[in-house]
């Protein structure tokens, strides 16, 4: 299992960051590799990758999200295996850190090698400058979902 750990400051309120966060049809616009995800219901979404030329799907769920806080995840069913969770804090009223941590498990001799040369920090971090981007571009969240899990 490899883990990769990642942090950004945003220039937006905690709720926003993490109100946006909670859009998970919407994270095609800012992550590099993710070509669709469904929200099948509040704990389950549905991914569809494409990252250095391989395709998968996966169901991932949700098992931890507490407003403003954090959300968790693991994949339950499909072709990776990975959990992760994403965590908020608030620097000030109108800055948050976002630290994204993952562990996941590369399949085969291309995704280690790729993990070793840190292809995949590379990928969490370049995904986190364009979520600022896209959150700190709009000044406001597409949605939100403010149940706790």
């Amino acid at each position: 299992m490899s883990q990769v750990k990642e942090s950004i400051e945003v220039d937006v309120p905690v709720t926003t960051a993490y109100n946006q966060w909670t859009q998970f049809e919407s994270f095609p616009q800012f992550m590099d590799g993710v070509e669709r995800i469904e929200q099948r219901s509040d704990t389950l979404t549905h991914w569809v990758t494409k990252i250095g030329g391989v395709k998968r799907e996966f169901d991932a769920e949700i098992t931890a999200q507490i407003p403003d806080e954090k959300v968790a995840w693991v994949t339950v069913e499909g072709e990776a295996e990975q959990s992760g969770l994403v965590t908020f804090r608030p620097i000030d009223p109108a800055h948050t850190e976002v630290t994204l941590m993952m562990d996941f498990d590369p399949e085969g001799m291309a995704e280690s090698i790729g993990d070793k040369l840190g292809f995949v920090d590379r990928q969490i971090k370049d995904d986190l400058k364009r979520f600022k981007q896209f959150i700190e571009d709009r000044g406001a969240e597409t949605g939100s979902w403010r149940g706790s899990i």
